[in-house]
């Protein structure tokens, strides 16, 4: 399978690197081919500008380029952390980029939406330092609707998994040794059958 793998977090040495390097790994030894984009390290723009939400098509050949990956890859890995109940600003500016109506997402009759990310599967990956129930009392989970609803289901992909691994400042390294074999599994998975 082609997997399109992105990381929006600024620190190389940050739990979320390590998380999206074991699950690059564990596909690249699956015998997946995988294209890999740190956004940070790369230096995306994530600002979406009036000239570029105007165009039938980006004029910016990364974008076009991130675009052209997102729709031959048969799955997507996103990996980040938990900044505001939000995706850091980065990867919010990557969907707002590459996520584009036209090539990602189409109004059909009546203004339906017709996702073109069908049969593609998704496994999102995130991390935060509130406890969990302390978290789902106090906000629900909006990360989970997000990306499950907002984002990949309303572009037609719905073969989605979602993994937050908390509380990132009590863990303990055992715990986040624990988490990184639960990610290839979860990698594995997700993974391990052909797309429909």
């Amino acid at each position: 399978m082609n997997i399109l793998a992105v990381i929006g977090h600024q620190h190389p040495g940050s739990f979320c690197h390590a998380v999206v390097g074991a699950i690059v790994e564990e596909l690249r030894s699956g015998g997946h081919d995988v294209v890999f984009h740190d956004l940070y390290a790369e230096e995306f723009d994530p600002v979406l500008t009036e000239d570029e939400l105007q165009a039938d098509a980006p004029a910016c050949p990364v974008v076009r380029r991130h675009i052209e990956q997102l729709l031959a890859a048969d799955g997507v890995v996103i990996v980040h952390p938990n900044w505001w109940a939000q995706p850091p600003a980065v990867l919010k500016g990557w969907i707002d980029r590459v996520f584009r109506k036209g090539p990602v997402y189409r109004f059909g009759a009546g203004g339906k939406v017709e996702g073109q990310l069908a049969g593609k599967k998704a496994l999102v990956i995130t991390t935060s330092n509130t406890p969990r129930d302390m978290e789902l009392a106090l906000y629900g989970d909006p990360l989970e609707n997000l990306w499950k609803n907002c984002v990949f289901g309303f572009c037609g992909l719905t073969d989605f998994r979602r993994r937050n691994f908390e509380s990132m400042v009590l863990s303990t390294p055992d715990q986040r040794r624990a988490w990184l074999d639960e990610a290839r599994r979860l990698a594995r998975e997700t993974f391990s059958s052909p797309v429909s």
